[in-house]
Formats: C-alpha cells, sequence, structure tokens
C-alpha cells in the first residue's frame, strides 16, 4: 500500500479535484489521516494544511483517528430503535467506557452507530467486524462484548442471510 499512497502522490499533476483520492490513499495505507499524511499532501500538493484538514473532516468517509480491532456497530433503523437500540447502546458505552464514535484505549473497539443494518426482522442488532448479534438484550451485550475482550471467537447467533429489510418483507 505505501507504493500505491506514495505513487498517488508522485502523479499529483495539480488538477482539481486530485485531493480526495490522495486522501483516500493516505487512508487506504494507514487506516486513517495521521498528521504526518495531511503535513505531506499539503507539501506535495501546495494546498494549505488547512484546507486538507477542511476537506478531511467535511467527509465521514474520512478518519483522523485509528479505528478499533473490532468495530462495533449499532443499528439506529426505525425496527431497532423501537425495539430498544438506544438502551444497547448505553450498554455497550457502559461496557467500554466510550461513546458513539470513539475508540476504547486499548484500542480494540470503536463504537459507531449506522442507520439500518439492514436485519430488521431481528430488532434491536449489533455488527461487530462483519457479524452479526441480533434480538439483543443488555446483558446478551455485555457478554458479547467480554468474549471479544477475551479474544474468543464471537460468531453471531443469527445468520446473515436472515436479515431483511423492511422493504423486502
Amino acid at each position: 500500500m505505501r507504493e500505491e499512497f506514495t505513487h498517488n502522490l508522485w502523479r499529483y499533476d495539480g488538477s482539481p479535484g486530485e485531493l480526495i483520492p490522495l486522501l483516500q490513499s493516505a487512508q487506504n495505507h494507514f487506516g486513517y489521516i495521521p498528521r504526518r499524511a495531511i503535513d505531506y499532501i499539503s507539501t506535495v500538493t501546495g494546498i494549505p494544511e488547512s484546507e486538507v484538514f477542511g476537506v478531511i473532516t467535511f467527509y465521514s468517509q474520512f478518519r483522523l483517528r485509528p479505528m478499533g480491532k473490532y468495530v462495533i456497530r449499532v443499528c439506529a433503523g426505525t425496527a431497532c430503535h423501537v425495539s430498544g437500540a438506544d438502551l444497547i447502546r448505553d450498554t455497550i458505552e457502559d461496557e467500554l467506557g466510550i461513546e458513539v464514535g470513539e475508540t476504547t484505549e486499548d484500542g480494540l473497539f470503536t463504537l459507531n452507530t449506522v442507520a439500518c443494518i439492514g436485519c430488521c426482522s431481528l430488532a434491536p442488532v449489533i455488527m461487530v467486524n462483519d457479524n452479526t448479534h441480533g434480538r439483543l438484550t443488555p446483558s446478551e451485550v455485555r457478554t458479547i462484548i467480554r468474549k471479544y475482550k477475551r479474544g474468543e471467537k464471537s460468531l453471531s447467533r443469527e445468520s446473515g442471510a436472515a436479515c431483511e429489510t423492511e422493504a423486502q418483507k
């Protein structure tokens, strides 16, 4: 990936619209966009660091901090919301000591909310990386998180094939 990032910077010809691909390349390389990448991109392109930072913070696809080993996505869709997603999110925040958008100090967990996971029939639902966990209670969420903390394989109780959105029903 380093070659791709460096190659993209080397190819930069000053054309408008190349900043976003350069930022995407940096994020692909580092997993986020560190301060040194902002400095480097600014130097190579001649775009002030403040403008580079402005683009990074404008687009939600870009991250200024590394993600955790386990990314927890709490569904905030209608079915999950009415089934207690707020309580599930609160339980995760309490268990991990972080809020939505944050990563634990040990780098294990990042917590995010998403508009819909697409598993409405399993509400409330979370995803931990690619594993879907549905029909959750607060105690089940604590158990799931503790298994990940111990490094246990915590496969989903529900198959991804069981997921369907309200529109598909």
